[in-house]
């Protein structure tokens, strides 16, 4: 590659390296004598590791700024006439600078200018792209604390760190645009990783010691989102988890969706995730079981999607348990317990406790609390409300009894509880979404969503790796020397042939 000049402004600014070195040297070693003159106070400690952090900041804004000018040349005669990127052909305009953020602060970048063969088309910075950096103007590395910091915090609470951390003052719209484009990089990585991560996980259960065969579950729910302009309405979340032969889970898979009519789209990525892992898995079939409670979207999942489900691999149906979660059947149970005994009553607590028990370890453990139920009815004195409530409790089991075989899921090695999803509403939107004050619309609600479940399935390190070498970044397009003047051997020797390393 050519030799590229650091541009006057940049040189004027100490940024050749080794002046960068001698004056880190020096304000570093200035600052130690300071300290060193006087008592060790925590005051002290405390304003020498500032200015020592300050000046290392310093230099490397210098750095990073003289090694991202060196990447491009700076004489015209030198630049590649044209560009392709993404199939269009770009040809030089003109050298223009941006203020770039970093990890150590914002620093100011030249850059040649390519426009669009094609009019009408936006303008393309070659280097821009190979240094990766994004529509928010920041370093890969920027990109990705802005974003990971976004999953956990309020724009407010992330401009304040940035502001405090290294140095930026970003507007709400430069932190949406950054986000937004990090997750776009992200987006078409996450399916696969999803996928290869549960199979991963089905074979490490398939090896493991225990009498059980291992467990593919799969749990959905619903939770109330704070909307703009609309008050409350339902989002969803799913989980994917795997267990072993002794009933250990051995991770999961979240997914989440802003709210949306019939929740279509998680509907779709769930399916699109449970079909791609049965077709990758090279191992024995795992029990496969759908543990939710017993709303209007999970059970149309499984009559619709799970209950006539072929294996995808040889077509052979498949045998999806549906559990309804035991910890909602209970709810119900307390509110007969209630209504036959009264509300807080230690003969309510007793008769609950034994119930439970009945429900959890006996066959047809559901029939039987019913039919204790009925034989207390006679002998209670119910208020109107109390009887409705009962009723109420008494037509739920009865009518879904069939999926109330805990007895039998236990023996069998299937959880029977959906407190892995029950928490994913929690950690998944609860703990992000619902904080005092806070609306969303659908398009920024989903993607902080996509990128937080992304993050609390522990794909994020992976994800972001496979984005950042997926890049494509343009390529000279035809002779680099078609506007270097005739018989010019120095320019052709010279020439750049790429722009990114």
């Amino acid at each position: 590659m050519a030799q590229s000049t650091v541009p006057p402004a940049a040189a004027a600014r100490g940024m050749v390296a080794g002046d960068v070195w001698a004056q880190l040297r020096t304000r570093v070693e200035e600052r130690l004598r300071h300290f060193e003159a006087g008592p060790p106070t925590p005051a002290a400690v405390y304003a020498l590791e500032q200015e020592v952090r300050a000046a290392f900041d310093a230099a490397g804004r210098a750095l990073l700024e003289a090694a991202f000018h060196r990447r491009e040349p700076a004489a015209r005669d030198q630049a590649a006439p044209k560009v392709r990127y993404h199939k269009q052909t770009y040809r030089l305009n003109k050298r223009t600078k941006a203020e770039v953020a970093t990890s150590f602060g914002p620093i100011t970048l030249w850059s040649w200018l390519y426009l669009c063969t094609e009019d009408g088309e936006p303008g393309l910075h070659p280097l821009h792209v190979g240094l990766g950096i994004g529509a928010g103007a920041a370093t890969p590395l920027l990109a990705e604390r802005v974003a990971r910091a976004s999953v956990e915090h309020t724009q407010a609470e992330v401009r304040a760190w940035l502001r405090r951390e290294h140095g930026l003052s970003w507007s709400n719209d430069r932190l949406r645009v950054a986000v937004r484009d990090f997750r776009r990089g992200l987006a078409p990585f996450v399916p696969a990783l999803q996928q290869e991560r549960v199979v991963r996980w089905l074979a490490q259960a398939e090896a493991s010691r225990g009498r059980h065969r291992p467990v593919l579950a799969v749990g959905r729910d619903g939770i109330m989102v704070p909307m703009r302009g609309g008050g409350y309405q339902e989002g969803s979340t799913a989980t994917v988890s795997v267990y072993d032969r002794r009933r250990r889970r051995l991770g999961t898979i979240y997914l989440g969706q802003m709210p949306q009519t019939k929740q279509v789209t998680l509907s779709q990525v769930l399916t699109a995730l449970v079909q791609g892992v049965l077709r990758a898995s090279s191992g024995p079939l795992p029990r496969l079981a759908y543990i939710t409670d017993k709303g209007s979207a999970p059970e149309e999942f499984y009559r619709r999607v799970l209950r006539p489900m072929k294996h995808p691999r040889d077509g052979q149906p498949l045998s999806w348990e549906w559990v309804l979660d035991f910890y909602h059947v209970c709810g119900y149970v307390g509110h007969m317990a209630e209504a036959l005994f009264g509300a807080e009553t230690p003969a309510a607590a007793q008769w609950f406790a034994k119930m439970r028990r009945w429900l959890r370890e006996r066959r047809q453990g559901a029939a039987q609390v019913a039919r204790s139920a009925m034989q207390l009815l006679d002998r209670r004195k119910m208020t109107k409300a109390q009887r409705a409530a009962f009723w109420k409790a008494y037509r739920y089991l009865r009518r879904h009894r069939r999926w109330m075989d805990y007895e039998g899921y236990r023996r069998r090695g299937l959880p029977i509880g959906s407190g892995v999803t029950e928490a994913a509403c929690k950690t998944v939107f609860t703990q992000r979404f619902k904080r005092s004050g806070m609306r969303w619309g659908h398009e920024s609600g989903q993607v902080i969503l996509d990128l937080r479940v992304v993050y609390l399935s522990g794909l994020w390190e992976e994800a972001f790796a496979r984005a950042l070498a997926a890049r494509v970044v343009p390529q000279p397009s035809g002779d680099p020397l078609a506007n270097a003047p005739r018989g010019s051997h120095e320019a052709r020797r010279t020439a750049p042939r790429c722009f990114a390393a």
